[in-house]
């Protein structure tokens, strides 16, 4: 033992203590869990809402990944994204989140994945000499309770943090609702099919009472047994009756005997007076007809308890002056009503007729073409002065083509908004923001041209600081108007964020519009050349544009008519009107109706998407969701002003920097040797060895 001690004190040890060492850093390693993240964006670590949601648990949530191994680039480092953001959570959840990943080469493991209702993703794969598809597995189950949410398709970690945490406070929201219903209480399953289409040869149909029967379990189990199913078939004299109260299909036909009828089939689900038709419908195909829908029916059922229970934000929709409908899904706003609905519901509200709802936070002015009267402007005037929010898409012209020429004519478009605008400090322009910076396309016979009404906004011209434009890498917007922010700027009560801004060699077009890319060219006078604002948030206390309420609204509750009497012959002179805003109120602004129309894509991942959704969630309370929805997003870009610069950039990156890397090992090279001839110089110039081979070379 003694000889053992010395050894240990003796430097002899040194090398075994130290791989002792590595190897206890290395156990403990893999039991402790602790990572920094050092990106701008914090892609890799916990937003604040996430951590307080999972160490809030009251029950268990696991999440079961299904990944398959051996993945190409870019989905090769996916699966470790996964593994590193669930040890966050289960991190700081205190014991009620677990997660386990699961070997796709398994079978039974593939037959759980699809039981979930997940699917396999078809990926491109390249070889040495060809290039490929296969399908894998990228997808993850949550369990709460005995609810199931699935996420399908990750084929990318961005966003990952905001679906999942998202998908499970819906989870926790939901399972919480059904359990407070009252014991009784059901959501009422009816399968409505016409004995004669069974055999009509419409393929699905055979089995569509099985796969009802099967999705009605699943999402029975999942929803706490409060899913009661029937199934009936209808006369042809109940089946009008039918489509008048549901909106089932009427589906007449004839025999080849000659024999006329009339059948229906569809799936509806009622809960206390109220109803969802679950979308199955027959389709022409060509070759003959199938049924629609029936691979999808759990999660269309469970959408529709969702529906039933779940109580999204209404965010008004001001409507009556000719603003896209949002429904129409071509020229209208049906992608902006798609891109929140997973938290918000548009409510039409026309102004004339209507008061803003005391319940209802945020109103959308979205793209209005005819002008509001006084009555519409003072009730958006007082909704903000109580504290509300607004969101201004207001277009600068109208367009109008010659039914002659057929040349688009632009109208100035006026609104009356801007006696508003013009009390909060605010001007909208009658012009087109025109950029250098901007979208380009290339046409036949044209070559590259570009549309400088489109600016393409890079990451320097976006605001960093603010989360409803943090992270963004670019935005493009498209036909905007000035925006001028002065005059608030000036107002100590309120706070003015410019969140995007054109870039300096950007101008204005003001007098004869003419958006032909042939025909634009920037101003000789560079003083015309300066960034302009295309997205603004205003904060605040506003002042009113009004010092009363309008005559045709002093009988509607905003006033009492002065000089009224009371009993006791008291005269009478109250007002309801706010003068003064007495909560802060916020307003989004872009002068184009276009990102609500335009420029969202189907899967509301394109920048300007991004940027609304973030603009919606923030004058609704929810600012916290807007940092883990851009996490990941942002882009740094190189600025290139000419072709030459391009080209440089290209070769430089391919060739130049292995020269500069070789350049640099050879002036270490050298400096290692002049170094070591330095120390020999010094310390032992008459070493024989070195005096040999001085000579040999006939140096000495």
């Amino acid at each position: 033992m003694k000889r053992f001690i010395q050894w240990l004190k003796s430097p002899a040890s040194d090398f075994s203590l130290f791989v002792i060492l590595l190897i206890l850093i290395n156990l403990v390693g893999g039991r402790a869990f602790l990572r920094l993240d050092l990106t701008a964006p914090k892609s890799y670590s916990l937003s604040p809402a996430s951590r307080q949601l999972v160490k809030t648990l009251d029950k268990s949530v696991t999440v079961q990944v299904f990944f398959s191994e051996g993945l190409p680039a870019p989905y090769n480092s996916i699966e470790q994204y996964l593994r590193d953001i669930l040890a966050e959570y289960k991190g700081a959840s205190k014991g009620r989140f677990n997660y386990s990943f699961f070997d796709m080469t398994r079978q039974e493991n593939q037959q759980l994945a699809s039981s979930y209702g997940l699917q396999q993703v078809q990926i491109q794969q390249y070889g040495d000499s060809e290039v490929g598809f296969k399908q894998v597995w990228m997808g993850a189950a949550i369990l709460y309770a005995d609810a199931i949410q699935t996420l399908d398709s990750l084929t990318t970690s961005d966003g990952f943090e905001y679906k999942l945490t998202t998908a499970i406070s819906k989870m926790i929201s939901t399972t919480d609702t059904l359990s407070a219903l009252p014991q009784g209480k059901t959501f009422n399953l009816t399968l409505y099919l016409s004995e004669d289409l069974k055999g009509a040869g419409i393929m699905g149909m055979s089995g569509l009472e099985k796969a009802v029967q099967a999705a009605y379990d699943s999402a029975n189990k999942k929803n706490g047994g409060r899913l009661a199913y029937t199934k009936t078939s209808p006369s042809a004299a109940e089946v009008p009756e039918l489509a008048a109260k549901y909106g089932l299909s009427s589906i007449p036909w004839q025999s080849r005997t000659g024999e006329k009828g009339v059948s229906t089939v569809g799936l509806v689900l009622e809960y206390e007076g109220g109803f969802k038709q679950i979308p199955l419908a027959i389709q022409n195909v060509g070759f003959g007809y199938i049924l629609a829908g029936v691979d999808k029916l759990e999660q269309a059922i469970d959408q529709a308890v969702e529906s039933f229970i779940s109580s999204p934000s209404e965010i008004g929709y001001v409507t009556g002056h000719q603003e896209p409908d949002l429904e129409n899904s071509n020229s209208g706003a049906a992608a902006f009503k798609h891109l929140v609905a997973d938290t918000y519901t548009f409510k039409p509200l026309d102004l004339a007729a209507d008061d803003i709802p005391a319940n209802m936070s945020t109103v959308v002015v979205n793209g209005p073409r005819t002008p509001f009267t006084e009555t519409e402007l003072y009730k958006l005037d007082q909704f903000l002065m109580k504290g509300g929010n607004v969101m201004f898409f207001v277009d600068p012209f109208l367009e109008q083509a010659n039914q002659y020429t057929r040349q688009v004519q632009y109208q100035p478009n006026d609104t009356g908004l801007a006696k508003l605008f013009d009390a909060w400090g605010l001007t909208l322009g009658k012009d087109y923001i025109l950029d250098e910076s901007c979208y380009k396309t290339t046409e036949g016979g044209y070559g590259l041209l570009s549309l400088n009404w489109a600016p393409m906004v890079q990451k320097k011209y976006i605001n960093q600081k603010h989360p409803v434009s943090k992270n963004l890498g670019y935005v493009i917007f498209f036909q905007n108007g000035s925006i001028d922010t002065e005059q608030a700027e000036k107002n100590p009560d309120l706070q003015v964020t410019k969140l995007v801004t054109s870039s300096n060699r950007s101008w204005l077009m003001k007098d004869n519009i003419m958006l032909n890319p042939m025909m634009i060219t920037p101003p000789s006078d560079p003083a015309q050349l300066k960034p302009q604002n295309l997205a603004v948030l205003v904060e605040g206390t506003f002042t009113s544009a009004f010092t009363e309420a309008p005559a045709a609204d002093t009988n509607a509750g905003d006033t009492v008519q002065q000089g009224t009497q009371d009993s006791s012959g008291t005269v009478l002179s109250v007002s309801n009107h706010i003068a003064k805003g007495v909560r802060r109120g916020r307003i989004f602004i872009t002068a184009s109706s276009a990102p609500t129309t335009q420029l969202i894509d189907d899967q509301g991942q394109q920048p300007v998407a991004i940027l609304l959704r973030n603009a919606t969630d923030y004058l609704n309370g929810h600012e916290e969701l807007c940092q883990m929805r851009t996490k990941g997003l942002s882009l740094s870009s190189i600025e290139i002003s000419s072709a030459a610069s391009v080209v440089f950039a290209k070769y430089f990156n391919q060739f130049g920097l292995a020269l500069l890397t070789a350049l640099a090992g050879l002036l270490v090279w050298q400096n290692r040797n002049k170094r070591r001839r330095r120390i020999h110089a010094r310390y032992n110039p008459d070493d024989e060895r070195d005096i040999t081979t001085m000579k040999k070379e006939g140096t000495k």
